[in-house]
């Protein structure tokens, strides 16, 4: 490939934050310290929202790539992580504030023999209103979105009211991924169903089927996630059934841990270790067993398991990366993989993370990529080196990359990285205007917007929502 000038920010490794409020992947500059304001009550966000401070952003876990979050001097940055905690709970159903990390989310639903129609995300420590403002998706064509489990949420709105939001709500497609721009999500109440014991089948297989396999798998099973080595063209590929019921003994003999089968495969182990020779040139990480390296090497000496969904899936290991997923429509994925494939061959650009495969099905917010369509996402992942740049064939790797996507009618995950040039979002989004002037009835002030969505929902002349 020729130079390309990435967009894609440098992270600060060193350890002072020198009177700044930084992500959590330390790339991204949120707000001088001072603009921190914590709230632990929904009260609390009500009287500093009705003192009109100005413009206020939310923030939770800082999770994010930050582009939601972007400063701008003499605003207020309103953590809301104290709010935290179930608030509620009925037969099929779980109140929950709004700033409590999805994690405990899960694990009080598995207290209670529960879960969400949706399967979870990988990372854990985002907040739950964190994870319905930019779309958080598991995998499985059977469900979609968390955002999609939501029954009803609370908001604060710019002025200081409460409002409460439910399912029947005309605008409850624009709550259930809002950005953080349509108000504070003080509590969601989330549909749940009975927990289940799932057992993942792994297994390796060559890519030169990957067109229609990767549809198949899919079809097939109710979860299913792939990462596609292209350079030795291997896919590793987990499909989950429900367990048998000598499964769910065994389970439950081991203390409701893991079972890990000791019948284990190696493989992947050729194109794992292909790709650690390039991880480990591209990040000079001294320690071998450094947080990126593992998210590979989990992938050798693979075996089949069983456990509860959270078990299975929300395996992911946090660590800072570059991290671009667009979500194409599933009847695209094919025709997107064979491009793939070609430009591959083609330039031999550099990764030194396989493309994570993962589908799900319609969902119902307006401005989820996976909006009124079965979606394939496409993931692709740069960590950062020890002295906080990124490999340049890496970064090079995800703008070219993004362009060949965007082509095919791509949306982005909208808490990764992305070009937003790229896009055109009204016609991406049937429902974009909807939305814009829904966010200009609740918050007509423009309270909640920074610089990216104020450019983003740019006055249209659709008007105020009916």
């Amino acid at each position: 490939m020729a130079p390309v000038r990435h967009p894609f920010p440098r992270r600060d490794v060193t350890t002072d934050d020198a009177g700044r409020v930084l992500n959590w992947a330390r790339n991204a500059e949120l707000a001088p310290a001072g603009s921190l304001v914590s709230a632990t009550s929904e009260a609390e966000v009500s009287a500093l929202l009705a003192s009109r401070p100005g413009r206020v952003r939310v923030v939770g876990n800082r999770m994010s790539s930050g582009r939601l979050l972007a400063p701008v001097a003499g605003e207020v940055l309103l953590d809301v992580v104290g709010l935290r905690g179930l608030l509620a709970r009925g037969d099929d159903w779980a109140t929950f504030a709004g700033g409590t990390t999805m994690q405990e989310v899960y694990d009080v639903l598995a207290e209670h023999g529960r879960e969400l129609p949706a399967s979870p995300g990988v990372i854990a420590e985002q907040t739950l209103a964190g994870a319905l403002a930019t779309g958080t998706h598991g995998q499985g064509l059977q469900q979609s979105s968390i955002g999609d489990t939501v029954l009803s949420m609370r908001l604060v709105l710019a002025d200081g009211t409460v409002e409460d939001f439910d399912a029947d709500h005309p605008w409850f497609g624009a709550l259930q991924l809002g950005l953080g721009s349509l108000g504070v999500v003080t509590a969601v109440t989330l549909r749940t169903v009975p927990g289940r014991i799932l057992t993942c089948a792994k297994g390796a297989s060559s890519a030169a089927t990957l067109e229609s396999d990767v549809v198949a798998w899919n079809r097939d099973h109710e979860m299913s996630k792939a990462w596609w080595f292209p350079e030795d063209e291997r896919v590793h590929v987990w499909t989950a059934r429900e367990a048998t019921g000598a499964e769910v003994e065994e389970h439950r003999a081991g203390g409701g841990q893991l079972v890990e089968r000791t019948e284990r495969s190696t493989a992947m182990n050729e194109a794992v270790d292909a790709a650690l020779a390039h991880m480990r040139a591209d990040t000079r990480i001294v320690d071998s067993q450094g947080k990126p390296f593992r998210t590979v090497t989990r992938f050798k000496d693979f075996s089949d398991v069983t456990g509860d969904v959270y078990q299975v899936f929300m395996r992911g290991i946090a660590t800072p990366q570059i991290n671009v997923e667009i979500g194409v429509p599933l009847e695209r994925a094919a025709a997107v993989v064979a491009e793939l494939r070609a430009w591959y061959e083609r330039t031999n650009p550099h990764l030194h993370y396989p493309i994570i495969l993962r589908a799900t099905g319609p969902s119902r917010a307006w401005l989820s990529p996976s909006h009124g369509q079965d979606t394939l996402y496409f993931g692709f992942v740069v960590y950062y080196a020890e002295d906080g740049s990124l490999s340049a064939e890496g970064a090079e790797f995800l703008v070219e990359v993004e362009k060949l996507l965007a082509a095919h009618g791509g949306r982005p995950h909208w808490g990764k990285y992305f070009d937003p040039d790229l896009y055109d979002w009204r016609s991406l989004y049937p429902r974009f205007e909807e939305f814009a002037a829904v966010r200009d009835a609740l918050d007509p002030e423009r309270v909640f917007l920074n610089a990216f969505t104020d450019r983003l929902f740019a006055r249209s002349p659709v008007g105020a929502a009916a």
